[in-house]
């Protein structure tokens, strides 16, 4: 009997918690569900307008090069015998830089050889005729200008067969005994730096002509007058002007930039993969501290337009409306109102705020 009343008690006790604990967990969750459904208000960041000086600038990439670079060619065909002169040198005009040893064209030289006999064989001819009129002369059988166009013919065969010797000497060896002169030397034709020596002693060098560009025997530039050579998209150039200040970012010098003067922007573009660009060139302003090298890559900084100490905004808090400019400005704490603003310059980062806005207000930041 004891035991028959101990398990209804039992179960009425199992009932009893199992209710209360379903009625905890519904009471538990119908709490989680009402704070969940109860918002915490939004708390916006706030900041205020600022001065600062505002600068729009574009890039232009390219590299240093000297202005004044000549290519020395060599005027006589032949080996490069003796080279006098290695990059770096600084030479001056009319300096020897190389010496070719002469191979001449078998074909040129039997033919001058061959003119060379027929003018002595001429002046020959000439002075044997001379001999003649002066006798006859003298016997008072022809005139004097009859003797004169002898003398003038034989002067003029003198002076083929000077022609023909000087025309054989120039193809054998180079030079003439009556000019002087020596082909088969190169010599520098401006004052400057030996950039490069292309060639080496016994390379086959091909001498410079009408119909033939020549080989070079070395390359001089003046390295006190640099320039910078770049590329500026066609969204920039119309912003350019000839005498802006580029500000040069060398990437083998990086203690501090160079500045240039913007002396040329080309008329025509070109076709760099697929966008058009235009060629400038600006004057590089050497210092006394730093040697620049030919081929350097640099880039240009180009100031476009700046505003010094103004009052701006960072450009992601603007709202933009139906074309205009707008701002959040705090009226009470945390409750704001639209309001328009003038803007002026912007860099990309920040945007001059010309009207709408006092440094002590406050906006909301997006």
């Amino acid at each position: 009997m004891n035991r028959v009343f101990n398990k209804k008690i039992l179960k009425k006790i199992f009932l009893f918690a199992s209710l209360a604990a379903v009625g905890v967990l519904f009471l538990g969750t119908g709490v989680f569900l009402y704070a969940k459904s109860i918002e915490s208000p939004v708390v916006y960041e706030t900041g205020k307008p600022f001065h600062t000086d505002i600068v729009l600038k574009t890039v232009a990439t390219g590299k240093i090069i000297p202005r004044l670079e000549v290519d020395i060619k060599s005027q006589v065909s032949g080996v490069v015998e003796t080279i006098f002169v290695r990059p770096g040198d600084l030479v001056k005009e009319g300096d020897l830089l190389a010496k070719i040893r002469i191979i001449p064209d078998m074909e040129r030289l039997s033919a001058a050889e061959s003119q060379l006999e027929t003018a002595r064989i001429s002046l020959s001819n000439a002075s044997r005729e001379l001999d003649r009129a002066r006798k006859l002369f003298e016997e008072k059988l022809i005139s004097e200008t009859e003797l004169n166009k002898y003398e003038l013919d034989y002067a003029l065969q003198h002076e083929a067969v000077s022609a023909a010797v000087d025309n054989v000497a120039l193809i054998k060896e180079g030079a003439t005994s009556k000019t002087g002169k020596i082909s088969n030397q190169v010599k520098a034709t401006v004052d400057g730096t030996v950039l490069d020596v292309p060639v080496k002693e016994g390379t086959f060098v091909i001498e410079t002509n009408t119909f033939n560009e020549g080989t070079t025997i070395a390359s001089i530039a003046d390295m006190t007058d640099m320039i910078f050579e770049g590329k500026v998209d066609e969204s920039e150039v119309g912003k350019l002007r000839q005498g802006m200040e580029l500000v040069l970012d060398i990437g083998a010098i990086e203690t501090e930039p160079f500045v240039a003067e913007l002396e040329y922007i080309s008329p025509k573009g070109v076709d760099d993969q697929g966008t058009i660009k235009f060629d400038i060139r600006a004057a590089v302003k050497l210092k006394s501290t730093h040697y620049l090298r030919a081929g350097y890559s640099a880039n240009a900084d180009i100031v476009l337009d700046k505003r010094d100490n103004v009052l701006a905004i960072n450009e992601k808090n603007l709202i933009f409306a139906d074309g205009k400019a707008f701002v959040d400005v705090e009226v009470a704490s945390q409750q704001f109102e639209r309001r328009e603003v003038v803007t002026g310059l912007s860099d990309g980062i920040n945007i001059e705020i010309v009207e709408g806005l006092t440094e002590g207000e406050v906006i909301k930041l997006l």
